[in-house]
């Protein structure tokens, strides 16, 4: 049932969204050096790598390493990026992963290839049995924000009591977060 409502909602958000999806594809292109999309190297189910689809918000020379770990991250926010960033429209391409089964709506958040720690913290508790998500329960509880053993333990928290009604939560909890722009640092 999950995978089934995952590719419905993800067709129709793509359908919804399909115009604003142009026109953040061309601000990208118009407003920096590159391309519109970065694909991203990303952990996903059983800690296979495939690759995620965002709206590039950083310009092209910037090192592949979570936002927290650059020394100003600002330097690095391409014209549009910040606004793309706390609006989260960067994300959208994402559905494409959804669709593809890379994916899910809910899960915890796919961590970059080279962030091992959370991997490992991930491993040792099962989470990395789930699928990624485009929003999951510690995005709801402080997205950027968190540290990561904290972020690990809500994804637990999620493996050990997720359920479709969960998911609805996190998904409308995720709306109220986007619109008021929380949780978001860069």
């Amino acid at each position: 049932m999950k995978r089934t409502f995952d590719i419905f909602m993800s067709l129709l958000a793509l359908v919804i969204s399909a115009f604003p999806l142009l026109v953040v594809a061309v601000l990208v292109k118009l407003t920096s050096k590159g391309p519109a999309l970065y694909w991203s190297d990303r952990i996903g189910m059983n800690n296979t790598i495939f690759k995620m689809p965002k709206f590039r918000t950083m310009l092209i020379d910037t090192p592949a390493v979570a936002t927290h770990l650059l020394g100003d991250p600002d330097q690095f926010l391409t014209p549009v990026g910040k606004f793309l960033r706390k609006s989260s429209l960067d994300e959208l391409p994402q559905l494409l992963s959804i669709l593809k089964g890379d994916m899910s709506i809910v899960g915890p958040r796919p961590a970059l290839y080279n962030q091992d720690d959370l991997v490992e913290l991930r491993t040792a508790k099962g989470i990395h049995v789930l699928s990624p998500g485009l929003t999951g329960w510690a995005q709801v509880n402080g997205r950027d924000e968190l540290p990561i053993p904290v972020k690990v333990d809500f994804d637990e928290y999620y493996l050990q009591n997720r359920s479709f009604f969960f998911d609805l939560k996190i998904i409308y909890l995720t709306f109220l977060k986007v619109v008021k722009h929380e949780g978001v640092t860069h």
